[in-house]
């Protein structure tokens, strides 16, 4: 255990974070995402859910600034009429660690997954909401 730390924060999803630079990109993802099929690096917070994670991880995580939208949702398959609610939570988690965050990106079912597979990690959840799958990039830090 290390102080300031969540503790939901496995010392393997540390890693990846620290590991992780400028632009790269990281998927956590819900319980029915295709995880280990398109993982570079495939990190396991069964009965976590994503909310939680995105909390911890924006404590430790700054956004990327030089982009128009640093964080990206599956956008909701047309004809499909579920509103998903949880993205209100994440846009308030976000807001509360940083203010330059404006909107989300909304990015097509498949192509979400083409950009999962190109992404540094993926988080593999127990989220149960639909369309609950977020992708941050990572910025930096200055002095």
């Amino acid at each position: 255990m290390l102080k300031g730390i969540p503790n939901i924060l496995s010392p393997e999803l540390l890693k990846i974070l620290m590991e992780m630079g400028h632009g790269d990109e990281i998927v956590l993802a819900d319980g029915n995402f295709p995880a280990a099929g398109n993982a570079q690096r495939l990190i396991r917070c069964d009965g976590h859910n994503v909310p939680d994670l995105l909390d911890a991880i924006l404590r430790l995580f700054p956004l990327d600034t030089f982009v128009k939208h640093p964080v990206s949702l599956m956008d909701i398959v047309p004809g499909d009429n579920y509103k998903p609610e949880i993205w209100n939570g994440y846009k308030q988690i976000i807001n509360k660690y940083d203010s330059h965050f404006a909107d989300f990106e909304m990015v097509e079912r498949f192509k979400f997954y083409e950009r999962a597979k190109k992404a540094y990690a993926i988080v593999a959840t127990g989220e149960m909401a639909r369309y609950a799958n977020i992708i941050l990039k990572k910025g930096i830090i200055s002095a």
